[in-house]
């Protein structure tokens, strides 16, 4: 339950037209934001919590009656790039964005806050962006550059892929999209342009609709926006193809994986966007992110997916163990630990404290983005392993003496530049098996 101090601020600030207002991206405010609104006020006790549409497309209200008197928050959700603009105006306490805030953002709102402090970003879910097609398309999985040409138009003919002699048709989100924005990043780049033949959408529904009538059809959605249409796995460089499973996703192995964002004021957060901040972040609030069809924070233990692709040295190390479904990730050079894996330290501490279990039941695999020599990689992955020990130590007081580092072998992302060091650059974890 909320605190009694938090509550006679939110019932003090009920009169205000909208008690919380979310503008920003489609992926977020379509389905999850309301869903999580809705999750916030039936644990704060509220009663008649309902969801409502609005006459204007991709806008809708979360009401309910809180403490005898009404509560109302708007969900506005036409593209990342507007929540960053609402949050500068005041029409809105959070952006809502599926993707880093920009460095012009960042500039753009410095005089308010620092949107990549710890206080400001908050990471709500893991998401995949799923390379969609027909079901009928016998086409099973794609190399990250074969995804960018065919969206760049270079390739036309899905006969040169191994399908049907058939046009291929790209489906795309328009220009405001969070969606967008983390496709153009993460397949097309600075190398290609979107071909001219595209159709653009507002909706994730919508185009994957569109894309499972279309037997020559591709395009991409996020994960709760499939549908009927048929996934694609993924390669990237010298990483195997993935399927953007639970296991995958959120541990960002699979090549298209993205984050989910929230922003706020930081220290000038109300105490109803602090409270329902912490409380999306938690454990309910995460409960209810798997719910809507993304992938939760809340770690689990689960057996490995890859296949074949596990080297057989590193299925030997792990042989008495599952996989945790979390990795650690760093903000900067090889050490510093990013804003999501400050908050993994703890939901790592709930998943023991759960189990009965210590940190003698767990192993820390550190990983290397391509190196000179194979000395300096295996190196550089146990210090970042090293690295987490220490924080688990520091701020959850967990103590582990298993870790180890594995080099730059098992990569995830193809090598080299920012992309390469931040997605290979990681650390797993492996929790001995309770059998």
């Amino acid at each position: 339950m909320l605190a009694s101090a938090t509550l006679l601020a939110i019932t003090s600030s009920l009169a205000s037209a909208n008690d919380l207002e979310i503008h920003g991206s489609n992926t977020i405010g379509a389905r999850l934001a309301p869903a999580l609104i809705a999750g916030y006020l039936n644990q704060a006790g509220a009663s008649g919590v309902a969801i409502k549409s609005t006459p204007i497309e991709n806008e809708q209200r979360v009401t309910g009656q809180l403490h005898g008197q009404p509560f109302e928050a708007r969900v506005e959700a036409h593209g990342s790039s507007t929540g960053f603009k609402g949050l500068l105006e005041g029409s809105a306490q959070i952006a809502a964005a599926s993707r880093p805030a920009r460095d012009s953002e960042v500039q753009l709102l410095a005089s308010r806050t620092q949107l990549r402090d710890r206080a400001s970003e908050h990471i709500i879910a893991i998401d995949g962006l799923a390379i969609l097609v027909h079901p009928s398309n016998p086409v099973s999985q794609l190399q990250k550059e074969t995804l960018a040409k065919i969206f760049a138009g270079q390739i036309s003919n899905w006969k040169q892929v191994g399908g049907p002699d058939q046009t291929i048709h790209v489906y795309a989100r328009d220009e405001r999209s969070g969606t967008w924005d983390t496709f153009h990043h993460l397949v097309l780049g600075k190398q290609y342009n979107l071909t001219a033949q595209a159709k653009r959408y507002e909706s994730n529904d919508q185009l994957s609709d569109d894309v499972s009538r279309d037997p020559a059809g591709i395009g991409f959605t996020g994960l709760a926006s499939v549908r009927d249409s048929k996934v694609l796995a993924i390669a990237d460089g010298d990483s195997a193809a993935l399927l953007p499973t639970r296991l995958n996703v959120a541990t960002e192995d699979y090549p298209l994986s993205r984050r989910l964002f929230l922003y706020s004021l930081g220290a000038d957060d109300s105490p109803i966007t602090r409270d329902f901040l912490e409380f999306v972040q938690g454990p309910r609030g995460q409960d209810i992110v798997q719910q809507t069809g993304y992938i939760s924070q809340n770690i689990q233990a689960v057996e490995d997916d890859r296949g074949d692709s596990i080297p057989a040295s590193l299925r030997a190390l792990t042989h008495d163990f599952q996989r945790l479904s979390v990795n650690f990730r760093f903000a900067e050079g090889r050490t510093h630990l990013d804003n999501k894996a400050h908050r993994d330290l703890a939901r790592l501490k709930r998943f023991l404290d759960a189990h009965q279990a210590n940190g003698s039941d767990l192993m820390l695999i550190g990983y290397a983005d391509k190196q000179a020599n194979e000395l300096r990689a295996q190196m550089i992955s146990e210090l970042r392993a090293l690295s987490v020990k220490k924080a688990l130590r520091q701020e959850q007081g967990i103590n582990m003496s298993a870790y180890t580092g594995y080099g730059h072998y098992a990569p995830v992302a193809g090598s080299g530049g920012a992309e390469g060091a931040s997605r290979n650059g990681r650390v797993e974890v492996w929790y001995r098996r309770e059998d």
